[in-house]
């Protein structure tokens, strides 16, 4: 008997839906994560592209339209929507801004209706914003269909994965800019992938694979020279401004430049802190075994199924830097910021910065919104935390767009990181690339 080749079939759009013959801008929170994210919406036909580089016309829009009392990722995404809508020829009858919402004691919750009013004070009230919240795990992007859902996710995940070789890499490069070179490679190669893909999911998967095995092999070629002697900081913190280099003044390069390497958490870990909160709203309200119960647990099952898929190919390459799953970092967070009585970023940063210091990091970096109430608060427990953890080396770094001494700061808290490094209780586990260094050493 012979098999029928599988045949590609690539998702439309229903008739009449709302972002037909429209254009999506999505706000460019992480390198390669937007331009991943981007392709899905092309990937069913509808124009989409990230929102173009911050600069210091973001920063004027910005300011003209907020107070001071909204923190510096409203001000940086509201700056680049209406840098947009400066644009010649954009119509804001056919133009969408994607913008994701929150629950929770964050002011993220309030960006979607402040963006309303600023779109209708500045003569714009057509412009549509599309907005997912966090009260379903982002489950209404759905509204596009599951299959939109998945491909999203997978996604967002191949995008960690290629940031996570890139800051793994670049601090160790002998040639300068080959390693962005390999990054901005893949990630043009994962977004083709994405738009070339079909909708049955496992057909997906090996294209998806494929790309990234074609990146592992870029960034196998960047001419480096792995050494023990620098610093791993672990990096946490609210997650627009420690992911968008602009917003935090490109601190994680900048760490590199002083001797640094950066682990930067991803998203993928908000997501999962998400699933897990609508699971145990499902508990309180007494609804443990039902049918939104067993939604949300296959939900997390595929997904965590289609993580593991995507990492595959880097896990010789990412050893030592194995990510937690999300039920590991809240009982690390526990004894200091129960998620059962607090919820937000607050909860996974700490989480975080314990298991970071538990896997043999050398410091950790909080990056925060000037007046961000989950750094403020992670603020005040860091130093309990450390003193648990050796005396690990902590510091907030916040951020309004007016940061001064940045090199100075750091190279001064890379010191501290040296000296922790020469007494830390928990040693650190390194990859195969570094099996010559420490040989040499």
């Amino acid at each position: 008997m012979q098999l029928r080749a599988h045949r590609c079939v690539k998702p439309t759009l229903p008739p009449g839906h709302p972002l037909a013959g429209k254009t999506v801008y999505v706000p460019a929170m992480a390198q390669g994560a937007v331009e991943a994210f981007a392709a899905v919406f092309r990937w069913f036909g509808v124009a989409a592209q990230p929102t173009p580089p911050s600069n210091q016309r973001t920063l004027e829009l910005g300011a003209k339209f907020t107070s001071g009392d909204e923190c510096y990722p409203a001000k940086i995404t509201v700056g680049d929507f209406l840098r947009i809508l400066e644009q010649p020829g954009v119509d804001p009858e056919r133009t969408i801004f994607f913008m994701a919402t929150a629950d929770g004691p964050c002011r993220f919750g309030q960006y979607v209706p402040f963006l309303r009013k600023v779109l209708a004070q500045a003569g714009f009230p057509d412009v549509q914003v599309y907005a997912p919240s966090t009260q379903q795990a982002y489950r209404d992007i759905a509204r596009l269909g599951s299959t939109f859902e998945r491909t999203a996710w997978r996604a967002l995940v191949a995008a960690d994965i290629l940031r996570k070789a890139l800051l793994q890499t670049r601090p160790y490069e002998t040639a300068a800019g080959a390693a962005d070179q390999a990054f901005t490679e893949s990630v043009a190669d994962l977004c083709q992938a994405i738009e070339a893909s079909c909708t049955d999911t496992a057909c997906q998967m090996k294209s998806l694979v494929v790309s990234l095995q074609r990146a592992r092999q870029r960034f196998l070629l960047v001419p480096a020279s792995y050494t023990r002697q620098r610093p791993l900081i672990g990096v946490v913190g609210e997650i627009f401004c420690r992911l968008n280099n602009f917003s935090n003044a490109d601190l994680v390069r900048n760490l590199e430049m002083q001797g640094g390497e950066g682990w930067l958490t991803d998203i993928a870990e908000w997501i999962g802190y998400c699933n897990s909160e609508v699971a145990r709203k499902l508990r309180l309200v007494g609804q443990a075994i039902s049918l939104e119960m067993l939604k949300s647990t296959l939900r997390s099952h595929v997904q965590h199924s289609d993580e593991r898929a995507l990492l595959a190919p880097f896990a010789q390459d990412f050893a030592g830097y194995e990510e937690p799953h999300i039920s590991e970092v809240l009982d690390l967070a526990r004894p200091y910021l129960p998620n059962t009585g607090v919820e937000g970023e607050m909860v996974v940063s700490i989480g975080k910065a314990a298991y970071l210091a538990r896997h043999g990091a050398d410091g950790i970096v909080d990056i925060s919104p000037f007046t961000c109430m989950n750094g403020i608060v992670s603020e005040a427990i860091y130093p309990k935390l450390s003193k648990d953890y050796g005396g690990i080396p902590i510091r907030n770094f916040y951020f309004d767009g007016t940061q001064a001494e940045l090199q100075r700061d750091l190279g001064i808290y890379l010191e501290l990181a040296r000296s922790y490094r020469e007494k830390k209780p928990f040693s650190r586990r390194y990859p195969a690339r570094f099996k010559q260094a420490m040989a040499a050493d």
